[in-house]
């Protein structure tokens, strides 16, 4: 008997070959797009740091810089660098050059833990093997460290970019924050999108002086959560001192190294006798004999009692210091650089540079 498709049949199986015929094509269209946005993403490199990107003039793009840092930790153009936090930041390498005879970068990042700041210094060693200076933002995430910030990050941080190879980057790039940063850097080479972080790493965070505000700054002290428990016996030195002794040594006998306390208000550094200010005094301490025990080091204090950690208009808040500062700072960095005095109102030496 001769089988026959019945008219009705003949609809539905028109209808299944247009729908398969959608589906490829979407498919096809799909993954055509998802292609030309991974083509776009690693051609643009918004991060610099894929080994097959075209050679164009990139600048730091993100406000993680966790992803932007790496690239200047590998850069040839730097002979030195500067890690730590936000209260490194101010630091400017076009004025620190000249009496460092050095090419700075400023390698500081916002709530970098000590784990973090680890990672940034080896990468920058591995591709420096002899820097002329290493400073080193000593400050509460050294002081008050904990076992999580010893061992892992405050904010995303991409693993490719900092231990292997490179070409890791190719198969991590094709997600969504690497899709806007690329669109923010082409945004920049193609002239419509201004740099906004300064290419050696510095940027001023904070606001331009006409718009300070003390009432305003005053708001800010009223909202910090201040420590005033009193200590109770000996204070142990912080966690945090085998993995900064380990990063010291790790800098190369020659170099100079410059460890350095940044300034905060009076209620940071804690009354005599509070938990905090015995934290803080362990812990000046401790990096004085990492200090003592490295050559060509120096130990710098300006979190001390004194003119520019008690006036409260030299703050935007207990641990951000104001631009005029930064510029008492480095001044007086240099100064201890070259065997110079350094006002004792501004800062201590605890372990002074051997000349």
């Amino acid at each position: 008997m001769r089988s026959s498709i019945s008219s009705s049949d003949r609809p539905r199986a028109g209808h299944a070959g247009a729908w398969r015929r959608f589906a490829l094509t979407f498919a096809a269209t799909l993954g055509g797009a998802g292609l030309f946005v991974f083509l776009f993403v690693v051609t643009v490199d918004p991060w610099d740091m894929l080994p097959l990107s075209p050679p164009l003039h990139r600048i730091p793009i993100s406000t993680n810089a966790r992803y932007t840092m790496p690239v200047l930790a590998r850069s040839d153009r730097f002979d030195s660098t500067m890690v730590g936090t936000s209260t490194g930041r101010l630091l400017q390498p076009a004025i620190m050059d000249a009496p460092f005879g050095a090419r700075l970068s400023n390698m500081a990042m916002n709530s970098a833990t000590p784990w973090e700041q680890d990672r940034l210094l080896r990468l920058f060693l591995r591709h420096h093997a002899a820097p002329r200076v290493v400073l080193i933002d000593i400050d509460a995430s050294w002081c008050f460290a904990s076992p999580t910030t010893l061992s892992s990050a405050n904010r995303p941080m991409p693993g490719w970019m900092y231990e292997g190879s490179r070409w890791r980057g190719y198969a991590d790039m094709m997600n969504l924050y690497a899709v806007q940063e690329a669109a923010n850097q082409f945004m920049w080479l193609i002239g419509h999108k201004r740099q906004r972080f300064g290419s050696d790493g510095y940027t001023s965070f904070v606001p331009p002086d006409d718009r300070y505000d003390l009432r305003r700054v005053d708001a800010q002290f009223r909202g910090w959560n201040f420590d005033l428990r009193k200590a109770t016996g000996p204070v142990a030195p912080p966690l945090s001192m085998p993995m900064l002794r380990r990063m010291v040594d790790a800098i190369p006998a020659d170099t100079t190294k410059v460890l350095w306390f940044p300034p905060t208000a009076p209620e940071m550094q804690g009354a005599p006798g509070s938990v905090v200010a015995a934290t803080r005094d362990a812990c000046r301490q401790a990096v004085a004999a990492i200090g003592r025990g490295s050559p060509h080091t120096l130990v710098i204090d300006f979190d001390i009692p004194g003119p520019l950690t008690a006036a409260r208009d030299n703050f935007w808040d207990p641990i951000h210091y104001r631009m005029a500062v930064a510029r008492t700072i480095m001044n007086d960095l240099a100064a201890a650089r070259a065997g110079q005095p350094v006002p004792p109102a501004d800062a201590q030496i605890l372990v002074p540079l051997a000349r």
